[in-house]
């Protein structure tokens, strides 16, 4: 599918859905609602091809397990907002962004090189002994101690599959 494919009543619906979603969440879309809307076609369009909203500013593999990092939104929009008031592809914006009190500048990429997050793996302390494995959203950190994540995160409302475990 193509961008120009999908129909402007499917953007401003999405539009809306992300928003409320974000306001929920004490995040903010970008002001600029045409530049988010051709986002969130790019969202979209990444949605129909792999089956998950990849980001639209990144190359997606096509591989869901090796792109959970930049599903929308992604593991790194948290950590851009604190340093940047952006996240990468400048969905996201902070209040002051959001205000005008702050202009939108270059983000450098995060995302590690794929043969880095190919060998990424968390240790787990060896002094610790946990009757459950500590789960830890990808997207905004959340932890839970249980035998498997919930369907969608309590805090950013990432899905089950944007967990990882963090300490077994």
């Amino acid at each position: 599918m193509k961008p120009e494919d999908i129909t402007e009543d499917e953007v401003e619906r999405r539009y809306q859905r992300l928003k409320r979603e974000a306001e929920r969440g004490g995040y903010h879309l970008n002001p600029d609602v045409e530049f988010t809307k051709s986002l969130i076609r790019g969202l979209i369009v990444n949605e129909q091809r792999y089956g998950y909203m990849g980001c639209p500013c990144r190359l997606n593999s096509g591989n869901k397990e090796e792109d959970l990092d930049i599903i929308c939104p992604c593991d790194y929009r948290d950590p851009d907002l604190v340093d940047y008031d952006a996240c990468y592809c400048a969905l996201y914006v902070t209040k002051p962004v959001l205000s005008g009190e702050k202009e939108l500048r270059p983000i450098p990429e995060r995302r590690p090189p794929r043969e880095e997050r190919a060998t990424a793996r968390r240790p787990s302390p060896a002094h610790l002994s946990l009757p459950l494995p500590v789960l830890r959203c990808r997207v905004c950190g959340y932890l839970c101690a249980r035998t498997d994540p919930p369907e969608i995160c309590p805090v950013c409302r990432a899905k089950k599959d944007r967990f990882e475990r963090f300490i077994e």
